[in-house]
């Protein structure tokens, strides 16, 4: 990379770039939440249902379509760590638009309560649409997390 390039790419991140951090508790055994974001049927009934394929495997890579306001996302996903029931993260972009970022999912169990903690590294730097806003960020992650995630546990420990 030339230093005018790493220079355009810095010059243009924003100053106030910082992870988007969603906690939650769940009244479930971490075993549990890590199946479901782990398990590709279970992620197709809370996270996204055009998932194709999962694998909580470093190196597994994916791709699969989600429409949004008439268009279609191509989520590009690599899994780059795996520590089972406790930490899963992988690489985040979305074809044809630059911008490259991580998710991460950490998992701590207390009494048969678990808490999930997810941050989304680099968001801002995703460029293109208006969809890729902080804002649009953060409130999709609340939304996935601490709604249907949660809706999708809790049935199973009522």
């Amino acid at each position: 990379m030339s230093k005018d390039t790493l220079f355009r790419r810095v010059k243009t991140m924003p100053i106030d770039a910082k992870p988007i951090v969603v906690e939650q508790t769940f009244n479930a055994p971490v075993t549990v939440v890590w199946q479901a974001i782990t398990d590709k049927q279970q992620m197709q009934q809370w996270f996204f249902e055009t998932i194709t394929e999962f694998t909580p495997e470093v190196g597994f890579e994916t791709e699969f379509n989600v429409p949004c306001e008439g268009k279609n996302y191509l989520h590009m996903w690599k899994v780059t760590e795996v520590v089972p029931q406790l930490r899963l993260v992988y690489q985040w972009r979305y074809g044809g638009y630059p911008g490259d970022s991580a998710v991460s999912w950490e998992l701590s169990e207390e009494e048969g309560i678990t808490k999930l903690t997810f941050t989304h590294t680099g968001h801002e730097t995703i460029q293109g649409d208006d969809i890729f806003s902080r804002e649009n960020g953060v409130a999709g992650w609340r939304y996935f997390i601490q709604e249907s995630l949660k809706a999708f546990l809790q049935p199973k420990n009522s």
